[in-house]
């Protein structure tokens, strides 16, 4: 656990988190009040009416500690000692993941953007896009349609968003390829890295549930609110986003990794006698 190089100021960070939800949970149940345990772990104003029910306490108290784990992920740092040797392309990519990571928790604190927040995590997004080829390298299989296509994905997404912001009409199938598109990159981009000995097995696995995570938490939340119970599936909606956060900075943290080397391109030389 303190194999990183931030593992004291994250685990008093996470710590304190999770006493805070232990506490809220009590207090939730003893007044039968949902409103300050909803607000610690999916970052809103409860829902009028919300009354603290066992269903409902657990599936925020589940919400919560996936947040306080992507806390933990995210603040403890890459594992601990001296850092290697990064190229100009590497240290952008890492600096790129950090910001968008940074972004993705923005809008899970601010359920609300501007328009001009939205495209600017939408520039930030193509900017991981773009930065990732270079440093993916030979591993990332046609490189150059795998750019356009989560430029597309994302960039075309946040257009769909700042117009749905601003209440112009959006085409429903263009919303639906940038979606699509979007799922592609990251698809093409998770099996590069599954590929590369610099990336840890468990980030590709974080970047799989990052991809399925959201279908699977929209059939829960279907399912949930035919059901009638509409506060636990508020809880599964809110935390798509974890896993995200998880896995762009996971990717940023491995590319630190001191036992990991930058890949070195081979030549050949002739042997051919003078």
């Amino acid at each position: 656990m303190l194999r990183h190089r931030s593992s004291l100021p994250a685990l008093l960070i996470v710590g304190v988190y999770v006493v805070a939800l232990a506490v809220v949970a009590v207090f939730a149940l003893a007044a039968g009040d949902l409103g300050a345990l909803w607000w610690l772990t999916l970052f809103a104003e409860a829902d009028n009416g919300a009354a603290a029910t066992w269903p409902d306490v657990l599936a925020l108290l589940l919400a919560g500690m996936l947040w306080a784990w992507a806390l933990w992920q995210c603040l403890r740092g890459p594992l601990a000692g001296p850092p290697p040797e990064l190229d100009r392309d590497t240290r952008r990519l890492r600096v790129a993941l950090y910001a968008t990571a940074a972004s993705w928790l923005l809008h899970v604190l601010t359920p609300s953007w501007p328009w001009w927040a939205e495209a600017l995590d939408g520039v930030m997004m193509c900017g991981v896009v773009l930065l990732f080829q270079p440093v993916l390298g030979r591993n990332l299989e046609r490189a150059g349609r795998v750019r356009v296509v989560g430029v597309l994905g994302y960039g075309g997404g946040a257009v769909v968003n700042v117009l749905d912001i601003l209440d112009r009409p959006v085409p429903e199938a263009l919303a639906l390829v940038c979606g699509l598109a979007a799922l592609i990159w990251m698809m093409l981009v998770i099996r590069a890295q599954r590929s590369d000995r610099r990336w840890q097995r468990a980030t590709v696995r974080y970047g799989i549930a990052a991809l399925v995570g959201p279908l699977v938490a929209a059939v829960a939340v279907g399912v949930l609110a035919r059901m009638g119970n509409l506060h636990t599936a508020a809880a599964f909606a809110g935390v798509e986003g974890a896993l995200m956060v998880i896995w762009l900075v996971r990717s940023g943290h491995d590319l630190a990794d001191p036992s990991q080397e930058p890949e070195r391109r081979t030549y050949t030389t002739s042997t051919h006698p003078l």
